[in-house]
């Protein structure tokens, strides 16, 4: 089992270095189902593990000049705000409530993933722009509370919110993540100590091994094309995501047809989308 749970650890720091995002999508249940965690101290010791290791996987893109420090430091200040308040709140919050809304975070945030870029989407700013203050409080304080509530670092939440929305490059938005992950990551397990006891002799392997996946990740970044990988990414979170919300949801309500029903209705919906967009693209 510890050699599943380092091993999975390793995932954790690939997708941290190399997509600057993910990091808390896995490592939660990882800690709950293979290490045997309560879900709540699992939440605390992914904000951690998530911390540390946003910050090794850091370094490498900080070499390369793709963080914008001035806009991380003040994101990342907000964000630390949201998560505090985020992770008092947890506190009163049952387990299974909040694995049931980090599950359906983790199917919002595929689809946000395997969605195309639209065009005529805002273009990216100059390397040395830097985005407008109410954008980045607005931003960071939304984001913050979420990583502190639900134990996600928010990657995947604040790369979409630093490139679609601030138009930063995307290398630059992967990077510039990283160091708000950090940020809130800390100030949302300061949130939860003060109702959570953490084991640490297993946060410091778990964050050891993601050390040194975000390491080996760092250096793909750049490497390996970003829509192939966001897009595998994409359909492993969907997967985990409905495996957690499986194992937290009552079996009547899955044996429910109505439940069938609805998914069968947003299964319809998508397959149409794709198929009426396809063509356009192909014209274009």
């Amino acid at each position: 089992m510890t050699t599943l749970v380092v091993a999975a650890s390793l995932l954790v720091g690939v997708s941290l270095g190399v997509l600057g995002g993910g990091g808390s999508i896995l490592t939660v249940p990882i800690l709950v189902y293979l290490a045997g965690l309560d879900t709540k101290e699992a939440i605390a010791t992914s904000l951690f593990v998530v911390g540390v290791t946003s910050l090794a996987a850091l370094v490498p893109h900080a070499r390369a000049r793709r963080v914008r420090w001035r806009t991380g430091l003040l994101f990342g200040a907000f964000s630390m705000a949201g998560a505090y308040g985020g992770g008092r709140l947890a506190a009163y919050v049952p387990g299974t409530a909040l694995l049931v809304a980090f599950a359906l975070m983790m199917l919002a945030t595929a689809v946000a993933m395997l969605r195309r870029p639209r065009r005529g989407r805002p273009k990216e700013r100059p390397a040395h722009g830097d985005l407008p203050l109410k954008h980045i409080a607005v931003e960071g304080l939304v984001v913050g509370a979420v990583t502190g509530l639900v134990g996600s670092g928010g990657g995947f939440l604040v790369v979409p919110a630093l490139a679609l929305l601030g138009g930063l490059p995307m290398g630059i938005a992967v990077g510039t993540s990283l160091l708000v992950i950090a940020m809130k990551s800390f100030a949302g397990l300061a949130g939860h100590l003060s109702g959570v006891e953490i084991d640490w002799r297993l946060a410091l392997t778990v964050t050891a091994a993601a050390v040194v996946g975000s390491l080996v990740g760092g250096r793909l970044a750049g490497r390996i094309p970003q829509d192939v990988l966001r897009t595998a990414f994409g359909w492993f979170v969907v997967v985990m995501g409905v495996f957690v919300l499986a194992q937290q949801l009552d079996t009547a309500v899955w044996a429910h047809p109505a439940t069938w029903a609805g998914l069968g209705a947003v299964s319809a919906a998508a397959i149409a989308v794709r198929l009426r967009r396809t063509p356009r693209q192909r014209v274009q």
